[in-house]
Parts: C-alpha cells; sequence; structure tokens
C-alpha cells in the first residue's frame, strides 16, 4: 500500500508543477523556468521548517510568495523576448538557480548534527512529516489537498475575466493590446501566479522526499512541466492532471521494466500523442462533449 500512496504523492507534486506552467502557456509564453521556482520554494521552505522550526504550511506559503515576487521579477526581462529566445533565457535563469544552490552553504548546529543546505551534497535531515507521525496516506492526502485546492483556484480563474484575459493574449496579442489589454500586466501577473504555485510545490517535494540537491531542478524537471499542459491541453486543468497520470503513472513507473528503454518510448508516445491528438487529451471539442453530457444529466435529474 505504500507504494501506491508513494505513486499517489509523485503524481500529485507533479500536477502541482504542470499546473504552475499551465498558467503561463496560456498567455502563450513557453517557459523553462519553473523548476528554478520549484527549487527556491524547495529549499525556502525546509530551511524555515529545519532551521527556524516553523511549521511547515506557514513555511510551504512563504516558500512559495518568494518564488512568486522572483517569478515577477523574472517576468519583466522576459517580456522582452519571444519563442526560442524566452526558452533560452528562462532556461539560463533554471541553471542560474540551479547553480546557486549548488554552491549555498548553511547549517546550523541541533545537538551533534549539523542541518542546513550544504552546496552540493544537498539539504539533508527535513523530517517534518516522519518527526510529526505522519504516515504516507497522511501525506497523500495532504499533497491532494493543495492539488484540489489549485486546481479548483485554476478552474475558477479559467471562468473569469482575467482567464479571458490570459487567453486572449496567448491567442493574438495585437487584437488583445487593440480592446485595451495590458500585455505586460498580464505575462507578468502569469509568471507571478506560475511561480508561486510552483514554490508550494517545491515546498510539498522537499518535505515529501527529507533530501534535496541541486541536481533535482535540473532541465529535464522543467521539460516535464511544460510537457503536462501542452500534452493534457491548455483547454481544462484536467488535461494537465491527465497527462502526468499518464507520463509518471503509466510510462514512468508502469514500465518500469523496461529500464533505459522507457527513455525511447517516452519520445514516440509523446510525438505519438501529439499528432493524435495535436491539441492536447482534452480539447475543446472533449470538453463541450463532456459538458453536453453532464448538463443532460443533470436535465434529467431535474425532470
Amino acid at each position: 500500500m505504500d507504494f501506491y500512496f508513494g505513486l499517489l504523492q509523485i503524481i500529485g507534486v507533479h500536477t502541482i508543477l504542470g499546473l504552475s506552467a499551465y498558467i503561463v502557456l496560456l498567455t502563450g509564453q513557453v517557459t523553462i523556468a519553473q523548476a528554478g521556482f520549484f527549487a527556491i520554494g524547495a529549499y525556502i521552505a525546509g530551511m524555515l521548517t529545519v532551521l527556524a522550526g516553523w511549521h511547515l504550511v506557514p513555511a510551504m506559503l512563504v516558500a512559495a510568495l518568494v518564488a512568486g515576487f522572483v517569478a515577477c521579477l523574472v517576468g519583466f526581462p522576459a517580456l522582452r523576448v519571444k519563442g526560442l529566445m524566452l526558452v533560452v533565457a528562462t532556461t539560463a535563469f533554471g541553471e542560474a538557480v540551479r547553480l546557486f544552490w549548488f554552491n549555498f552553504d548553511y547549517q546550523i548546529a541541533k545537538g551533534d548534527v549539523q542541518v542546513g543546505p550544504l552546496g552540493g551534497e544537498g539539504f539533508k535531515q527535513i523530517r517534518f512529516f516522519p518527526e510529526n507521525g505522519w504516515t504516507t496516506g497522511d501525506v497523500a492526502l495532504f499533497i491532494w489537498f493543495w492539488v484540489a485546492v489549485i486546481m479548483a483556484g485554476l478552474w475558477w480563474m479559467d471562468r473569469s475575466r482575467a482567464g479571458a484575459v490570459l487567453r486572449a493574449v496567448g491567442e493574438d496579442e495585437l487584437a488583445a493590446q487593440s480592446v485595451g489589454i495590458n500585455l505586460t500586466a498580464a505575462k507578468v501577473s502569469a509568471f507571478a501566479v506560475g511561480g508561486f504555485i510552483a514554490g508550494i510545490g517545491g515546498a510539498i517535494y522537499a518535505h515529501y522526499t527529507t533530501h534535496i540537491e541541486h541536481a533535482n531542478f535540473g532541465v529535464i524537471l522543467a521539460t516535464f512541466a511544460i510537457a503536462y499542459p501542452i500534452l493534457g491541453g491548455l483547454s481544462s486543468v484536467l488535461g494537465t492532471l491527465l497527462a502526468v497520470i499518464f507520463i509518471q503513472g503509466f510510462l514512468v513507473e508502469g514500465l518500469r521494466f523496461l529500464g533505459d528503454w522507457r527513455n525511447l518510448l517516452f519520445g514516440a508516445l509523446i510525438v505519438l500523442a501529439m499528432n493524435v491528438r495535436p491539441r492536447g487529451l482534452i480539447d475543446e471539442r472533449v470538453l463541450n462533449t463532456l459538458r453536453r453530457t453532464f448538463s443532460i444529466g443533470q436535465g434529467g435529474g431535474n425532470a
């Protein structure tokens, strides 16, 4: 049973990571910076719980605010570039963050043990869950509570004016600007919210793994972050969740017996999926079908 709870934890954290990229992709920006914000959330929350003795929830929220603030700062210069140059610029930022933690060393003594980040050796002794008696099931429920909160928030945003603004910017910047939409505000806001969500995911990741290091937050993680919403489709947050289940649950864990052959299969299946479903697993047609189905069911119930 612990294996399945552990798998739920992985899927939950990666769903949060994918949702952090989802909101940025709505504005038409492809960013590789999410792993950097994820790392900021992980290290800041870890230091607050381990070194300062904070409870996880306030530590997680403060870490997310820091990640969101950094994302806001990154968003302004990122507006000067588009397309491939934006990918290169945000990749450079993500690597800069990773190398910062690689060189960051701050430890204090707790009894006979030194705790805190230790450069290339990583950050160990992040023991909030085991020290407070949390089981694997408790941790999985905690993670999925935050997944539900974030998905509900983005679902509501998608149906509000804010969501319409972000989608308008992503579909046609010139048309959006002509109707009075502030492109800078929309794009920077998307960056900031995406950084905040990534910070939450990173904070949770640090505490359920109990040991983090700079290598955990490389380009591969950033690639996963944008692959989830692109594969799942930008029509609904549900697509990101389904993409994470497909990649992490089926490709990564379900096909573990294939060893390194999974890498080839992973690429082939992604290419196949993008050719068969170019607009993602959940596109407008699927979404409209689901809406009609549920509306018919509700209508029948009212009759």
